[in-house]
């Protein structure tokens, strides 16, 4: 397929079924800079096979990292830092989970580098992590707009007079991203990175997954709250060895919301109670919402009502500042919900791959629903089955937009997701796996 192509997706009634999912795309980028980083050999298991990961694997070749694969999800990295390549220039798409920690990986390696992306990732602001790292003595510069990639970075003169400073309110890979550098920096000056956020950090359970990606690497970084971390000037990646991705819980969110409409049960494999992904958290709205969730050491079960027989998931007013990409599941799944449903605290989806509150407001209005929508809210209120209109979902070029809607086929009306291989960034089967587990 592509891209002025289209899926169409008659109404559904049901699903049930068994899915295992992707390896993480959080993860699977993460441990790959982690690796690439550390000293030693790290085998790489259940690794992520999408645009997203593609782009970091790329980079870190052409950046000097031996990378060898091993089968068809694992893979062998011979780190050692700093990188072989001290020049380079990366073109990462619009993947924040490679562009963002390789721009402080690389600040801090006194090389010269050229980061770009395709035009929405130089939409995507960068400002704040670039200030942070310019405290640190990094030197970078704007290529475009000021605040914006594409980027340039040079040799800087690396110490900080304190504690180095971060905006926590726009996007939490900033954070991760300064975090997972800190290693290089005090290796190179030989001093402790202090590291203080300022204002109200959000999407926190991502970096509760830096953190501990970071101690399985052998660096544990002090955390005093949320608002201040310290990474010891002793720190220094070293491989575990072999390292497991678990499955993606922002995929899993799409087949547990299957069970919730669709009957169910639906029994999702590779996220469970000893996930380490904050988008778990999914469930607890799900059982807000009305459904039955089973939990298991790495699984999920769902089962839930019969949306085209009528029933009715209950309504809700939450706030998702905690899971924000899981929460655009939840905005689809309003629709069959028996009241209005609010979503508070998402102004990240404003910042994603496409301004995800506008776009969401824009597609839920096609089929019928009455969406209301502020700065960082937005409010869907469900439709009858007489009120169902059929529409073609533009998907942004966004892989979430396309995931999302695959849930409005349980409508009495047909509809089309527009080009939908965009899902290719972390789910590049979905529709098919989709497809495996529904019926008329």
């Amino acid at each position: 397929m592509t891209a002025d192509t289209s899926l169409l997706l008659q109404p559904l009634t049901a699903a049930k079924g068994e899915v295992r999912l992707p390896g993480s795309k959080s993860i699977s980028n993460r441990v790959l800079l982690l690796a690439a980083l550390a000293q030693g050999t790290t085998r790489v298991q259940g690794l992520l096979d999408s645009d997203d990961t593609r782009v970091m694997l790329d980079s870190l070749h052409k950046l000097g990292v031996s990378l060898t694969e091993v089968d068809i999800d694992s893979i062998d990295v011979d780190g050692g830092c700093p990188f072989p390549a001290q020049e380079a220039v990366l073109f990462l798409g619009n993947a924040g989970t490679a562009f963002r920690p390789l721009t402080a990986a690389l600040a801090f390696m006194q090389g010269n580098f050229r980061m770009s992306g395709v035009p929405r990732m130089h939409e995507r602001p960068i400002g704040d992590l670039v200030d942070a790292l310019r405290q640190a003595g990094a030197r970078i510069d704007y290529q475009g707009s000021e605040g914006y990639p594409p980027l340039a970075i040079a040799p800087g003169a690396l110490g900080a007079e304190g504690p180095v400073r971060i905006k926590g309110s726009v996007s939490s890979q900033f954070l991760t991203s300064l975090l997972m550098a800190g290693p290089i920096y005090t290796a190179a000056t030989g001093r402790d990175l202090e590291i203080e956020v300022e204002g109200v950090l959000i999407s926190r359970p991502y970096i509760l997954i830096t953190l501990n990606l970071m101690a399985r690497f052998g660096v544990d970084v002090k955390c005093e709250g949320w608002q201040r971390f310290t990474i010891p000037a002793s720190a220094a990646y070293r491989s575990p060895g072999v390292v497991a991705v678990e499955g993606d819980a922002s995929s899993a969110s799409y087949f547990m919301a299957l069970g919730a409409i669709g009957g169910g049960p639906m029994h999702i494999h590779g996220v469970g109670s000893r996930s380490i992904q904050g988008d778990v958290a999914f469930a607890d709205t799900l059982q807000t919402m009305g459904a039955d969730v089973t939990w298991h050491e790495n699984s999920i079960e769902v089962s839930g009502v019969r949306v085209a027989k009528g029933e009715r998931l209950s309504a809700f007013d939450e706030d998702f500042n905690l899971i924000p990409d899981a929460a655009m599941t939840a905005a689809a799944l309003a629709l069959y919900a028996d009241g209005p449903c609010t979503l508070r605290n998402i102004g990240s989806w404003r910042v994603k791959e496409t301004d995800r509150i506008h776009a969401m407001a824009t597609e839920l209005g096609k089929l019928g629903a009455t969406v209301e929508e502020g700065d960082d809210w937005l409010r869907v209120h469900p439709l009858a089955r007489d009120k169902w209109r059929e529409a073609s979902i533009a998907t942004y070029d966004d892989h979430r937009m396309a995931m999302c809607f695959s849930l409005a086929a349980f409508g009495p009306k047909p509809i089309v997701i527009e080009d939908p291989e965009c899902v290719s960034k972390t789910f590049p089967d979905y529709f098919s796996v989709f497809q495996g587990v529904v019926s008329a």
